[in-house]
C-alpha cells in the first residue's frame, strides 16, 4: 500500500475514533460532573474539529502542481498543524476557566467508579491510535499525520490527568484535586499546542532545519571533493512533503557544458540518496574563472561563499 493510501486510511481511523472518544467522555462527564473530565471532553471536541480539517488537508496536499501552485500544495500541512495547535490552546483555556469555576464554587464530582472506568477505556484506545498515527506519519513523511498523532497523545495525557485527579478525590475526600488536575492538564495542552504552532510558523517562514543543513553540507563536501569541485550558496526549504534544495557548483573554465551537467546530475543523485528525507536538489553551474567578477556584490554577505 502506498504512503498516500496509508495516510488516508489512518486519518479516517483517527476521525472515527475521535467521535467515539467524544461520546465516551461526554458520558463520563454526565456521570461525574468532574471538571477534569469536562476539560478532557472539551479537548476531544477540538480534536474532532481539527481532524476534520486535517482530513481535508491530507487530500489537498497530494494535489499535483498547477499553474497557480507550481511547487504543489503540500504547504497546507503547516496550516493544518497551526490550526490544530491553536485549537488545542483554545481548549486549554476553556479547561482553565471550568477548573477555576468549580474550585471557587466547591463543586464535587460524583459516580467516580463509572467515570474512572470510562476514562481509562479512552486512554487505552487513544494511546494505541496516537502511536499508530505517529509511526505512519513518520514513515510516510506526513506532517499532518504526525501533528494529529501528537494531538491524540495529548488527549491521553488529559485523560490520565483526569483519572489521577478523580482517584485522589476518592482516596482523600478532598474535592480540590479535581480542578487542580484540570489546571495541570491545561498547562500540558498549552505546551503541546505551542509546539505545533511553532512548527507551523517555522514551515511557513521557511525556517532552516539545522540537522538537514548539516547532512546536506557533509554530503555535498564528500561528493564535490570526489570530482575536485567547490560548492557554495547552499539553501533549502521545507514544502511539507519535500525539501527543495539549491546549491551552486563551481567548475573549471574549460569544461564542456555536457560534462558539467552530467557531473552535477551525479552529485544531485548521490546527495539526495544520502539524506533521510525526501529532497529535490537544483544545482546552478558556474565557472570559477569569472565567478567573483560576476557575483562580487552578492557573495560578500554569503556565509557559504566557497566550500573546498
Amino acid at each position: 500500500m502506498s504512503h498516500s493510501a496509508q495516510a488516508t486510511r489512518a486519518m479516517r481511523l483517527s476521525l472515527a475514533v475521535g467521535f467515539l472518544m467524544l461520546v465516551l467522555k461526554i458520558g463520563a462527564y454526565v456521570l461525574t460532573g468532574s471538571a477534569a473530565i469536562l476539560g478532557d471532553a472539551a479537548e476531544s471536541v477540538v480534536h474532532v474539529a481539527a481532524v476534520m480539517f486535517a482530513s481535508f488537508s491530507l487530500g489537498y496536499v497530494h494535489k499535483p502542481a498547477d499553474d497557480d501552485h507550481p511547487y504543489g500544495h503540500s504547504k497546507i500541512a503547516f496550516f493544518s498543524a497551526g490550526i490544530e495547535g491553536g485549537l488545542i490552546v483554545i481548549a486549554a483555556f476553556f479547561i482553565i476557566y471550568e477548573s477555576v469555576r468549580r474550585w471557587l464554587l466547591h463543586l464535587p464530582p460524583a459516580n467516580l467508579d463509572e467515570g474512572l472506568a470510562l476514562t481509562a477505556l479512552t486512554i487505552v484506545i487513544n494511546a494505541a491510535l496516537g502511536f499508530y498515527l505517529l509511526r505512519t506519519g513518520r514513515r510516510g513523511g506526513s506532517l499532518i499525520l504526525e501533528s494529529n498523532g501528537k494531538h491524540v497523545l495529548t488527549d491521553v495525557w488529559t485523560s490520565l490527568g483526569a483519572i489521577i485527579g478523580l482517584g485522589l478525590v476518592a482516596l482523600t475526600g478532598w474535592h480540590g484535586w479535581d480542578p487542580l488536575f484540570g489546571l495541570l492538564m491545561a498547562a500540558n495542552i498549552i505546551w503541546t499546542g505551542y509546539g505545533l504552532m511553532r512548527q507551523s510558523i517555522g514551515g511557513l517562514m521557511d525556517t532552516a532545519d539545522p540537522q538537514l543543513n548539516a547532512a546536506l553540507d557533509a554530503a555535498l563536501r564528500r561528493e564535490t571533493e570526489k570530482h575536485g569541485l567547490h560548492f557554495h550558496a547552499l539553501r533549502h526549504r521545507d514544502a511539507g512533503d519535500m525539501h527543495y534544495v539549491e546549491v551552486h557548483l563551481l567548475f573549471d573554465d574549460d569544461i564542456m557544458l555536457r560534462d558539467a551537467h552530467r557531473t552535477a546530475t551525479e552529485i544531485e543523485q548521490a546527495v539526495e540518496a544520502s539524506v533521510d528525507r525526501p529532497v529535490l536538489i537544483t544545482t546552478h553551474l558556474e565557472c570559477s574563472g569569472d565567478h567573483d567578477e560576476l557575483h562580487q556584490h552578492g557573495e560578500a554577505s554569503d556565509p557559504n561563499r566557497i566550500r573546498a
